[in-house]
């Protein structure tokens, strides 16, 4: 559902799989720099959005995430992964326990996919799953000055905010809005010294702190360590869940088959790569290229994966832009387990 927040002057729709919120408001350097010095919100209301409800709702979801889910304190924000059982990704979560439900967001167009098979999943339990996207909207604040821009926002429209489940992460607080309060709590925001900032500015500050999209800059194939999702989505130190059985060796013995890259992009291309291009060495591809936006200070950058054994200095040509590489994830990720071998005696 297109988003209110496209009326505001000067928005500009937003490219797929985000065309119902705004790419920009007419401004998008000021914007990214309102992101890094001030306060900004964005509007994400084209995310998915599920309620996880009932006493059994931490066992349920801590038995099929990566993420450790059991006696998660109330107020607790965190990521999860759903895999397959070969450790494949299905869906990134953006997690937070209120102490009455636990509420996911996740990439827009998947969150009924995702309640009908945590639905399918409950069995017995006392659980209840809703897919709340038509009621539920995201709205995300971020810069070093959001909180206080949050709490002016709070005081002058307390109302827009009543009935909002706040997310609270190092680097951003996701406002989980009823969709009716989306333009007040916005107006709020601005009044606040919180400025709007459309999703070029939203996706240039996520591929420049290396953080992934779902999807976008994943494929089918995906697996955690990959993606750096290692630490920050997946929970070492817990029980099983499916697809664990490829983290844990992954973990021990390392050699995942690709690795999570940043691109610094050639400035003077007059455009962004297309997402899926082949990212090539010497002629020859060896990966692809997924999110891609103009930074308020880096310029173009890009996420993508390529082969694990590709050289960490190699420089690349994507979509005929030569690019330059920033390791996000380690060649020798993993491999942690201390194998040694015992000499016979002779």
């Amino acid at each position: 559902m297109s988003s209110p927040l496209l009326a505001r002057p000067g928005a500009v729709p937003a490219e797929a799989p985000d065309a119902d919120v705004a790419a920009h408001y007419g401004e998008p350097v000021q914007e990214g720099r309102a992101m890094e010095r001030a306060a900004a919100w964005t509007d994400r209301s084209d995310r998915g959005v599920v309620r996880v409800s009932g006493a059994d709702r931490l066992t349920l979801l801590h038995s099929l995430t990566s993420q450790a889910m059991e006696g998660m304190a109330p107020g607790t924000a965190s990521e999860a992964l759903l895999m397959d059982a070969n450790g494949r990704i299905r869906h990134h979560m953006a997690v937070l326990e209120d102490g009455a439900a636990v509420w996911l967001h996740t990439e827009p167009g998947q969150a009924a996919e995702l309640a009908a098979f945590l639905d399918r999943m409950r069995f017995m339990m006392r659980v209840e799953v809703e897919d709340l996207t038509g009621e539920r909207a995201v709205l995300t604040v971020t810069g070093p000055d959001r909180d206080a821009a949050l709490a002016a926002a709070g005081e002058a429209a307390p109302e827009a905010f009543a009935e909002a489940p706040v997310r609270r992460a190092d680097e951003e607080t996701d406002l989980l809005l009823p969709r009716p309060a989306l333009s007040a709590a916005a107006r709020a925001l601005t009044g606040g010294g919180a400025r709007a900032a459309g999703m070029w500015a939203y996706e240039a500050a996520r591929i420049a702190a290396h953080r992934p999209r779902q999807g976008l800059d994943t494929d089918e194939r995906t697996i955690p360590h990959e993606a750096g999702w290692v630490g920050t989505a997946v929970h070492l130190e817990k029980g099983c869940y499916p697809g664990q059985e490829t983290v844990a060796r992954v973990h021990n013995l390392g050699r995942p088959p690709r690795r999570l890259v940043m691109l610094h992009l050639d400035g003077t291309a007059e455009r962004l790569p297309a997402r899926g291009a082949a990212i090539e060495l010497d002629g020859r591809a060896v990966g692809a290229v997924g999110s891609s936006a103009r930074h308020h200070e880096l310029g173009p950058v890009a996420l993508g994966l390529v082969k694990r054994n590709v050289p960490v200095d190699a420089e690349f040509t994507v979509d005929g832009i030569a690019a330059g590489q920033e390791v996000v994830v380690p060649p020798d990720t993993g491999a942690n387990a201390d194998i040694r071998l015992r000499r016979s005696p002779r």
